[in-house]
């Protein structure tokens, strides 16, 4: 049974929508506002926003609280972020908290002399990064004062660099006035002026549209993603804090398959018709198993696992900067760990040829997570490796970072894949995660939850990374975002004797 994860992503995507659009009027004193988060109408949570004048200093706090249903289980993502700038807009630092199923990530971050400092933590496990500042890059009091001056004359286009600390990159946005609109607050019709901004991250545009009122305060936000539309509307604190619905979002963004498939992995290639159903185009990668083309509107997907036409000996000896990237520890992909060390040498054993080795690791996964299920929110490698449990996505990120442990690049596949049934439907298409390793100047897919050999035709990738959560914003426009129209597999030639 298929285990997808979105979760996580979705909280960091909230999060930086509510800063790239925190149009807000600057109060005399201390003032918190509240906005209730609902999902396809249902009220799942809520943010609150505080801005404080301490001295020479501005404090800036924006916390936010959801519940997401995930198969019949329910997972809670809190976070909180506050950023200390100057009266006049300089960045001086931050602190992040990101918090699931009581696993909690944070970033503190030191800004001077044109650098960065930023402190990241998990489960007590530190990493320091330094970078140098990104020039323009703003936090929410600088971001408030050029909306200021920037005003809300209807056509006034302008662009802002945003910071973000889980990326440890500064997103750019672009913010277009509209007309002023009617526009209902849960009964009570406002008139407001529309304002929307448009964020560029992984390659893809992410609209937000707010209506923000004569102060410059956004009273409602509404954000497309994954083919359903977020809502943060302002309200008081009472409703803000009441009990949340719980809207399971893993059936919304499973696929139907316009055929039911048998036998997959007996499937040489398999070709996919994909239409869109969301506004903007569509975009799903190519990579060394499935090739992309355009065909009268339609995006044909051709997935061919590719196999290695020779093994090799490791650990990876060649110079390629991509494939040595996918050699290095990451947040998620701690393949410096002890923990991970161990198990990876136990999994490898005397084994040096390359494929030989990933595959043991893919079968030593599978065995080793003996707890699998939906209740954690997103695990790191180091985490699995003590915890052995989760689902698709822990098993990803514990293959991966073990095969990076001996050598073996490695990066996280995220995509879909088709299951028999799922969550009470048939023949249908699944959030899921793999892994893709180098060998032989190929990227060969892993999937440890259907070990051994576990990757097939029946995979679609939609976006690839190290694991981090951000490396996948591209998935709030892919993901819910196309149906398949066609299906045709290609069936393997029997093997014939004389």
């Amino acid at each position: 049974m298929i285990k997808a994860r979105r979760t996580r992503l979705i909280g960091l995507f909230v999060a930086a929508c509510l800063f790239s659009t925190a149009f807000a009027a600057a109060p005399a004193e201390q003032q918190t506002d509240y906005l209730a988060i609902l999902l396809e109408g249902k009220k799942i949570g809520h943010a609150a926003h505080t801005r404080v004048v301490d001295g020479p200093k501005v404090i800036t706090t924006e916390t936010l609280t959801m519940i997401l249903g995930r198969g019949g289980q329910t997972v809670k993502i809190e976070s909180s972020e506050i950023h200390h700038e100057t009266l006049d807009g300089k960045p001086l630092g931050f602190e992040m908290r990101l918090t699931m199923s009581g696993i909690e990530q944070k970033f503190i971050g030191q800004i001077a002399d044109g650098k960065v400092t930023i402190t990241y933590d998990m489960m007590g496990q530190q990493q320091q990064f330094v970078m140098d500042w990104p020039q323009g890059a703003l936090l929410s009091e600088g971001m408030r004062l050029v909306q200021e001056q920037q005003g809300l004359t209807e056509g006034k286009t302008y662009a802002v660099s945003i910071f973000r600390p889980d990326m440890r990159a500064a997103i750019k946005a672009t913010v277009q006035v509209g007309p002023k609109t009617n526009v209902d607050l849960f009964g009570r019709v406002v008139e407001l002026t529309e304002v929307k901004v448009t964020m560029h991250a992984s390659d893809q545009a992410i609209p937000v549209i707010s209506y923000v009122d004569d102060e410059m305060k956004a009273l409602k936000s509404l954000v497309p993603m994954m083919g359903m539309t977020l809502e943060m509307i302002q309200c008081d604190k009472a409703f803000a804090l009441r009990d949340d619905d719980v809207v399971d979002f893993l059936d919304r963004l499973s696929i139907k398959s316009p055929a039911e498939l048998t036998n997959v992995h007996q499937k040489t290639s398999i070709q996919y018709e994909l239409i869109s159903t969301c506004q903007g185009e569509l975009t799903i990668p190519a990579t060394s198993n499935q090739t992309v083309t355009k065909e009268n509107g339609r995006l044909v997907v051709t997935v061919k696992p590719v196999a290695a036409v020779s093994d090799t000996t490791l650990p990876y000896s060649g110079d390629d900067p991509q494939v040595l990237a996918a050699l290095k520890p990451t947040e998620y992909l701690q393949s410096d760990d002890e923990k991970v060390q161990e198990l990876a040498k136990a999994a490898v054993g005397s084994t040096t040829e390359t494929l030989k080795a990933a595959r043991q690791i893919e079968s030593f996964v599978n065995g080793y997570i003996t707890t699998k299920d939906l209740s954690i929110g997103y695990a790191s490698a180091a985490e699995v490796a003590r915890s052995r449990q989760g689902d698709c996505s822990e098993h990803a990120v514990l293959t991966a970072a073990m095969c990076r442990a001996v050598g073996i690049p490695a990066r996280i596949v995220c995509g879909v894949v088709y299951v028999d049934s799922f969550i009470g439907q048939k023949s249908v298409f699944g959030g899921h995660m793999w892994t893709e390793v180098y060998v032989a100047g190929q990227w060969i897919g892993l999937d440890a939850t259907r070990a051994p050999n576990g990757f097939g035709p029946g995979h679609i990738a939609l976006a690839v990374g190290d694991g981090n959560p951000s490396d996948f914003f591209s998935l709030v426009n892919t993901l819910g975002c196309f149906k398949i129209e066609r299906i045709t597999p290609n069936v393997k030639p029997e093997t014939t004797t004389n």
